[in-house]
């Protein structure tokens, strides 16, 4: 018999309608639209403006545009893992509100939070249910509301992050393709550069909290790009070397978007060139957990059966990884 691979079968996306300039941001922080492009390759990001929605209500077009293009109903999919830094409540978890929204009656769920690494951490996690034979349609959603937890009067954070949501469906595939390897870090020691202290149970919201803006992202930048260009770019090297890949083997590195800078170090250390490295940082920045499914949906249209990607991400905490997959089938974005 041969071996079950997990392969994605359908992505999707959606991102709110709002742009927010580099040139908006101009009237907001001492900033300007050639400094933000210089150094993170940013040009606009999406907004949720709308108050009474959550993360959730990013994922629910997202889930029901991929259910479409994949012709199945809600009812047949087995597991949801929302990978997410902004969940609409503490508890309950966005995967059930999620599976109520879009009416998958069938599925249980959890959140996933790895901070930007959370859609690959998701993805491996996923495929071990349908590696193992319990499961036969996995859905794996990433996606953030992080204008919610910004600071816009902060220009080392509020430059970066947007809004959206990319999901995933997994299923059994016995032709070799899908979730191949990975390689999965983390290293709490960096909890102290990356960050929103309020909230949780070290830092329970208070008055007191809300005057020290603990609820916001906290990032001390220059340790942040040290890190993450070091070990985004290690992991994704590390990962060719484990599977016996050169850079002609691979067809398409789908990095986490969070600056082009990083993007550009970890594509030299597997040493392939700008034409291999799929990038929308441009037009959304760096939605966290939303990065990765966004782009494989902007990209699904160059996707071809058979193609060796390579995965990467980081995120704070610190958390970093890759993953090799072969795409099962020939893209269609719509």
């Amino acid at each position: 018999m041969n071996k079950i691979h997990a392969a994605i079968t359908a992505v999707h996306g959606y991102v709110p309608d709002y742009v927010l300039t580099n040139h908006e941001l101009e009237t907001m922080v001492d900033t300007n639209d050639e400094w933000i492009v210089t150094r993170t390759g940013i040009k606009e990001r999406r907004i949720l403006k709308d108050p009474s929605m959550a993360t959730s209500d990013l994922a629910v077009p997202a889930v029901e545009g991929l259910l479409k293009k994949r012709g199945i109903a809600a009812e047949e999919i087995d597991l949801i893992i929302f990978c997410t830094s902004t969940p609409d409540m503490l508890f309950p978890a966005t995967a059930n509100i999620l599976a109520d929204k879009v009416g998958a009656k069938n599925a249980w769920g959890y959140d996933l939070q790895a901070a930007c690494s959370g859609f690959i951490f998701g993805l491996t996690t996923g495929a071990q249910f349908i590696e193992s034979g319990h499961h036969q349609k996995v859905l794996v959603v990433g996606g953030d509301t992080m204008s919610r937890v910004i600071n816009y009067e902060d220009r080392t954070t509020c430059i970066l992050f947007g809004d959206g949501c990319g999901c995933a469906l997994l299923e059994p595939n016995t032709e070799g393709l899908g979730v191949q390897d990975s390689i999965l870090k983390s290293d709490g020691g960096g909890r102290d550069y990356l960050n929103i202290r309020g909230g949780g149970s070290l830092h329970p919201a208070s008055h007191q909290t809300v005057d020290q803006k603990l609820h916001y992202a906290y990032q001390e930048g220059q340790t942040v790009f040290k890190f993450a260009v070091t070990n985004m770019a290690n992991a994704a090297a590390e990962i060719m070397e484990k599977n016996n890949l050169k850079a002609e083997d691979v067809k398409w590195l789908i990095p986490h978007q969070a600056n082009k800078r990083i993007i550009d170090a970890t594509a030299n250390r597997m040493g392939i060139g700008p034409e291999k490295v799929a990038i929308n940082i441009e037009k959304y920045g760096n939605t966290t957990n939303g990065t990765i499914p966004l782009c494989l949906w902007d990209w699904e249209d160059k996707l071809k059966k058979g193609d060796n990607l390579i995965l990467a991400a980081f995120g704070g905490g610190f958390t970093w990884g890759s993953v090799y997959l072969k795409w099962a089938y020939d893209g269609n974005k719509s």
